[in-house]
């Protein structure tokens, strides 16, 4: 998605400053990840509820109630989305924000699964579908970097600097609109008209604003949520203060007649807390930081999707013959081991957690012992697939690896 500027992109641009690459500069467009009948199908076809859809128009975004209806007989939910009105609607000049379609659109499922695995971080889809000389939200920045993927139409970007560098997830630009607004009242950075085949990269909390020009305009935004070190602090801070709940003195009462609101009165408590909590602190081991950072990890993104049936004539057919050899690891599992003192295991994965016998351990530590492709992808890393040790199992352990998610039919 940055063309030319790949070599230097980790290290001179990632978080720091926009990207603007143009069409010509990458290798194929974006119409094979979300195509106008794509869209129509999806709010008409899918059954989309809400929050999948929201629309907007000149700024604001419009009430659920404004887009929706009921499903009719057989389907009693009453907030799918309504193609008659979208039809109004979006001839009237709203925008279509489809969101979520990391979760509801197969070709940008597997886009965003592979995405997240090559960068490190949690990646989110949403597509912008502007009618004609419209523009869907006021100037404002993200709490995520994003890329930008012009697929139809042409749109008209205007970047402004920060106002508030590299917010936190819970430091919406609402909380600085006066300052936004005055930034936005300046001169853009960059002032640009994106189309078909571009690709606009830009760190979270730049200012930005988006026109629609001549036709209908279409773009997916992929949000990249950066792990930030502010989400180390907070684990490190949390493992301390686990450790202090072991401190008796830490534990004690304060005194009859405290008064907490007054500095004064908790001064020295104060300062013996402090001493306790930076000892705490330099005493937490990084590896210790790995298990609630691996549930994050694990929380954040979906493993590769997985069929109810096919897993089930998978782990039958298992049972019959008592062959394994046709079954690969599960991609995107973010699969860990987790021994425990009398041999035995947890195996904790996106697909949940499965206890282990003691001479499970040994095989699935083989199992796991190949970094798992991207979907569709049978030879990532220039390893097969079928390499995992899956035939060396034995049908039992096979059969419930099957069943847990974590094994699927090649």
């Amino acid at each position: 998605m940055v063309g030319p500027a790949a070599d230097g992109f980790a290290g001179s641009t990632w978080g720091e400053r926009p990207l603007l690459t143009r069409a010509e500069d990458l290798p194929r467009g974006f119409e094979d990840l979300l195509s106008a009948g794509a869209v129509d199908e999806l709010v008409s076809r899918r059954g989309l509820r809400t929050p999948f859809l929201r629309v907007a128009k000149q700024g604001s975004t419009l009430p659920d109630r404004s887009f929706t209806a009921g499903g009719g007989v057989g389907a009693a939910v009453g907030d799918q989305v309504s193609d008659d009105k979208l039809v109004h609607l979006f001839a009237d000049g709203s925008t279509m924000v489809l969101q979520g379609l990391h979760r509801t659109w197969p070709p940008l499922v597997d886009l965003s699964q592979a995405l997240a695995a090559d960068l490190g971080h949690p990646v989110q889809v949403n597509a912008y579908v502007t009618p004609p000389q419209s523009r869907g939200f006021d100037d404002h920045y993200d709490v995520h970097d994003v890329f930008v993927l012009q697929v139809e139409g042409e749109k008209r970007w205007r970047i402004h600097e920060p106002v508030h560098p590299r917010p936190l997830r819970d430091q919406p630009w609402t909380a600085h609109r006066a300052a936004v607004e005055e930034e936005a009242a300046r001169e853009p950075l960059i002032d640009v008209v994106l189309r078909p085949g571009d690709c606009l990269y830009l760190p979270r909390g730049y200012l930005h604003a988006a026109t629609a020009l001549g036709g209908v305009s279409t773009h997916l935004t992929i949000g990249v949520h950066a792990w930030t070190r502010h989400a180390l602090a907070d684990q490190l801070v949390r493992a301390a203060l686990a450790d202090l709940a072991e401190d008796e003195e830490v534990r004690a009462s304060l005194p009859l007649g405290a008064r907490v609101e007054d500095p004064a009165s908790t001064a020295d408590d104060l300062e013996l807390v402090r001493d306790r909590l930076l000892r705490a602190v330099e005493a937490v081991d990084a590896a210790r930081l790995a298990a609630p950072l691996g549930a994050q990890v694990r929380a954040n993104q979906r493993a590769e999707p997985v069929g109810p049936l096919a897993q089930l004539r998978a782990a039958q057919e298992v049972e019959t013959s008592g062959d394994a050899g046709g079954l690969v690891l599960r991609a995107h599992l973010a699969a860990t081991v987790e021994e425990r003192p009398d041999g035995s295991a947890l195996l904790r994965s996106r697909a949940g957690d499965l206890p282990l016998a003691a001479e499970d351990v040994a095989p699935v530590r083989r199992l796991l012992d190949v970094d798992p492709p991207a979907v569709g992808d049978e030879t990532a890393g220039g390893r097969d697939r079928s390499t995992g040790g899956a035939a060396d199992l034995g049908p039992d352990l096979a059969r419930r690896l099957v069943l847990a998610g974590v094994l699927v039919p090649r």
